[in-house]
């Protein structure tokens, strides 16, 4: 049986050609061949190369056998830095052709890769988890021994907590990463672990690995969310903000709010100072988030950070006190995205939300998301004055029940230049499945500022019936 899937064609067909060139001849069949694909033939690789960066691996690989010169111009470099994979987490035999796949990919052109994104994703039984570990333990073992430019690496959604991973596989499988990120991770430029969800002892241990040679490493952005388990309160391990403090040139970081502390921003103002531009910061209701962090924690960061802006993802966390004991004013916060993924209390209220938290960020705050389905008070008010407030900001996305006319009014806003919108963004939201009416008045308003919206905006308004 052939190893080797049909679509990696491609990967086997350098072997094949040099037999061929071993024979010194072509026969009377290709040369016909040959002759009738000239007028491709004359191209200058470098359009070649354009033509076939849109192709997938099937059509590479039935390109390879038109002619030499094809299968010469698909194997130049500038084919393959680039390369994800998504592997299924289900069981079946026909997911079985993508794992040998990837491993053929590696060992044929793995040296040219400088950007690599692996996913694997919902293993459903050890089995399928096993199978990706072997695959990935070989496919870091080619890239070591071959491999000098690789610049970026993501390895998303392994959620290693879930019970289709036994200790032995997942064991093995850090190993193997952390074998591979501390011999040739000091040339990574990008890593993004997102979603691993190691437990406390393994993950602090790869940070260390990630981190080996600091002084050696380029390594100016990393991606740690939901790194560890959800229900882990990073910041009680001061192991973690030790490995943290190891990194000497971060640019961006983006990690859950479960791992932010005093500790650790302090270790971050100590380690990447004046490099630290951009800290990612994602709060889920159901992660741990009740540490106490002082404004002068936050104080000192910017202090030693003075480029450092702040993005903010915070979802189901719905009441103005808890928000104010995270979204401290100290913060530098350049995004902010609040979102109650479509659950409702009936007692909570937006308002103060909107006249009591965001204003304090109105100096910085740069983009908004907003996602609200509380159907029981009208925020139109509330909303249209912290924009106007808001000096810089220039993004606006809301989910939320507002009037139509709502629209309307914020448009006149921004024509008088009250505000500095450059992308607006709204779902408006009803409780009725009729919504000609609303459609109807959103096609007059756009008429009315046509002229504005085509120059200067970046416009999307429709009409939702929420039942």
């Amino acid at each position: 049986m052939d190893p080797f899937p049909a679509d990696d064609l491609l990967l086997t067909s350098e072997c094949e050609t040099t037999e061929e060139e071993e024979d010194g001849q072509l026969d009377e069949q290709e040369e016909e061949e040959e002759q009738e694909t000239v007028g491709w033939g004359l191209l200058p690789e470098v359009c070649l190369r354009r033509v076939f960066s849109f192709l997938r691996d099937c059509d590479r690989a039935r390109a390879a056998l038109v002619c030499r010169h094809w299968l010469r111009v698909l194997h130049a470099p500038e084919l393959w830095r680039a390369r994800s994979f998504v592997f299924s987490g289900r069981a079946a035999k026909s997911r079985r052709a993508d794992f040998q796949s990837a491993v053929c990919y590696a060992k044929t052109f793995g040296r040219h890769l400088e950007t690599l994104e692996i996913r694997f994703t919902s293993p459903v039984n050890s089995l399928t988890s096993r199978r990706f570990q072997q695959t990935l333990r070989t496919f870091l073992a080619v890239l070591r021994k071959d491999n000098s430019r690789l610049k970026s690496l993501s390895i998303c959604c392994m959620e290693l907590d879930r019970p289709a991973w036994s200790r032995s596989v997942r064991n093995a499988l850090v190993k193997s990463l952390s074998i591979f990120l501390r011999k040739a991770g000091h040339r990574l430029d990008n890593l993004n672990l997102r979603g691993a969800r190691l437990g406390p002892l393994q993950g602090c241990e790869l940070l260390e690995s990630i981190a080996h040679q600091s002084g050696k490493s380029a390594l100016s952005k990393l991606n740690i969310e939901d790194f560890f388990p959800q229900a882990t309160a990073v910041y009680t391990l001061p192991a973690f903000a030790h490995a943290l403090a190891r990194f000497r040139n971060l640019s961006v970081l983006s990690l859950s709010y479960s791992c932010v502390s005093d500790s650790l921003l302090e270790a971050l103002a100590a380690g990447c100072a004046c490099t630290l531009g951009a800290l990612h910061v994602r709060c889920h209701a159901l992660e741990p988030h009740g540490q106490v962090v002082w404004g002068v924690a936050w104080a000192r960061l910017v202090q030693g950070c003075p480029r450092l802006r702040v993005n903010f993802s915070i979802e189901r966390i719905l009441h103005a006190d808890r928000l104010l004991r995270i979204l401290l004013p100290e913060i530098p916060v350049r995004s902010l995205g609040l979102s109650t993924c479509y659950f409702s209390e009936q007692d909570w209220t937006v308002k103060p939300v909107l006249t009591e938290v965001l204003p304090l960020f109105k100096d910085c705050l740069q983009k908004l998301i907003l996602d609200f389905n509380n159907s029981h008070e009208s925020v139109d008010d509330e909303l249209l004055q912290l924009i106007l407030q808001c000096s810089k900001l220039s993004y606006l996305k809301v989910w939320a029940f507002l009037d139509v006319r709502f629209i309307e009014t914020l448009l006149q806003h921004r024509l008088e230049g009250k505000c500095s919108l450059k992308t607006i963004k709204i779902r408006i939201y009803t409780n009725r499945y009729d919504t000609h009416e609303e459609d109807h008045l959103l096609e007059e308003f756009f008429t009315k500022y046509k002229e504005l919206i085509e120059k200067e905006l970046s416009y999307f308004v429709i009409s939702y019936p929420m039942l």
